[in-house]
């Protein structure tokens, strides 16, 4: 079942627009229009920008020796990454949920095939970076 959102309204599409531009189209020109979770957006985007090498080697140490990061689609890249910051430095936040935000979020920008195996990928490398931090 495909759920339609409005971007406007869901905090991390948000997040993955913003990581998008500044990754792949390099936009220096982050700017956060008010929204009711402004600050966690804010938080989420630039946390991922600061720790982003160190995210990277996080991934590529989870993801395993069959499956190379840099060959993933693009929105792939940019929803690992802000999934994976938030694994690592928000422990308050339970796993199902970040998995399940960024699911609901992936819809707007991945067709349904593709949306399983983005959830594959944010399970296993979830449940190894809170058991390893845990």
């Amino acid at each position: 079942m495909r759920t339609h959102f409005n971007p406007k309204n869901n905090p991390r599409v948000i997040i993955i627009q913003k990581l998008y531009g500044k990754f792949y189209n390099e936009d220096d020109n982050l700017e956060f229009p008010k929204h009711r979770f402004k600050k966690f957006i804010k938080d989420i985007v630039l946390g991922t920008i600061e720790r982003n090498d160190l995210i990277l080697d996080e991934l590529n140490t989870n993801l395993g020796d069959k499956l190379s990061f840099e060959k993933l689609d693009k929105v792939f890249q940019i929803i690992l990454k802000a999934a994976t910051y938030e694994f690592m430095y928000k422990p308050n936040l339970s796993l199902n949920i970040i998995i399940k935000e960024y699911l609901n979020s992936s819809n707007f920008f991945l067709n349904d095939s593709q949306t399983k195996y983005l959830n594959a990928l944010l399970d296993n490398v979830g449940k190894k970076l809170r058991s390893k931090n845990g």
